[in-house]
């Protein structure tokens, strides 16, 4: 794989907060383009386009459709992922690397399934507090941001349900995973996939975590990195909707990318949860950009 330096890298706002209950994480796309990631990643010697917003309706014009049942607002969520998905895949037919700015975790239903679509053999890093691995059998809010993973591997309703590839339990790694609903625990013990919790990270180190990953992920020729900035230590960043104590340092969250940078498979990243509101001086947006330098070549020396 060419070095990222040479490639065109294209960002995609979508200012999404139909997937959970707290508004503001909507603005989450500004914040991070305030933060000057285009410039940050331009002076890595990446050419970058900013190709704008999805739209996305107000959460006050959507009444939940009978198909909806316990999963709130999923029609809209669908059809707002479905026009992720169709935005996608312009950019994997263009060869560039693709940054999705959220907006809630459910964009990920859309940016996945085109990742899946850009070759045969792609890997996903899901970097997050929470497994996502709710249904709407088992979910405790109806918050369709806790049932990504669920919905790509088509365990959700048909409006939840984007693109022709389902995600296989062997496709993805969890890394972070610190706070599961109880019978999502059970579902994810049991689904195949490979969850690092934050209990690997304090006994064995984030370089040993990454390594498991990679070595798990290692017959993929490419790898998406879906990343939610609760994975993070509430008191490193503190504009996220669902904060879990005892989440990454900055250092873990930095050391996890530079090693992605040197593996040199990623060809899409999910920056997502992001919520000024609840933000002190756009710290979190800058913590985003800064981890988006590292994976993509920003280096110490």
């Amino acid at each position: 794989m060419a070095s990222t330096s040479s490639r065109s890298v294209r960002i995609i706002g979508v200012p999404m907060d139909l997937g959970q209950s707290r508004r503001g994480v909507d603005m989450g796309p500004s914040a991070v383009r305030y933060a000057e990631l285009q410039k940050r990643l331009s002076h890595l010697g990446l050419h970058v386009t900013d190709g704008g917003n999805i739209a996305v309706p107000v959460v006050e014009a959507i009444d939940d459709t009978p198909e909806d049942g316990l999963a709130h607002q999923a029609s809209a969520i669908g059809a707002v992922c479905r026009e992720i998905y169709r935005q996608a895949l312009e950019i994997v037919e263009h060869d560039e690397i693709a940054i999705f700015l959220g907006g809630d975790h459910s964009i990920s239903i859309g940016t996945v399934a085109a990742a899946l679509h850009r070759a045969d053999r792609v890997g996903v890093l899901w970097i997050d507090a929470h497994g996502d691995f709710n249904t709407p059998q088992t979910t405790l809010t109806g918050n369709v941001h806790g049932m990504v993973v669920a919905a790509l591997m088509g365990m959700c309703p048909p409006v939840l349900t984007v693109g022709e590839r389902r995600l296989r339990p062997e496709q993805i790694v969890m890394i972070g995973v610190r706070d599961l609903d109880p019978e999502e625990r059970v579902a994810l013990r049991a689904s195949g996939i490979r969850v690092l919790t934050m209990r690997d990270i304090d006994e064995k180190g984030m370089a040993w975590v990454i390594g498991e990953a990679l070595a798990a992920l290692s017959d993929f020729d490419v790898l998406h990195v879906s990343f939610d900035m609760d994975s993070l230590d509430p008191q490193v960043v503190s504009g996220v909707g669902t904060p879990v104590p005892g989440g990454l340092t900055y250092r873990e969250a930095h050391l996890l990318m530079e090693l992605l940078h040197d593996d040199g498979r990623v060809r899409s990243l999910d920056l997502v949860e992001i919520n000024p509101i609840l933000d002190t001086a756009n710290q979190t947006a800058q913590v985003a950009v800064d981890l988006a330098a590292s994976l993509f070549g920003q280096q110490i020396l």
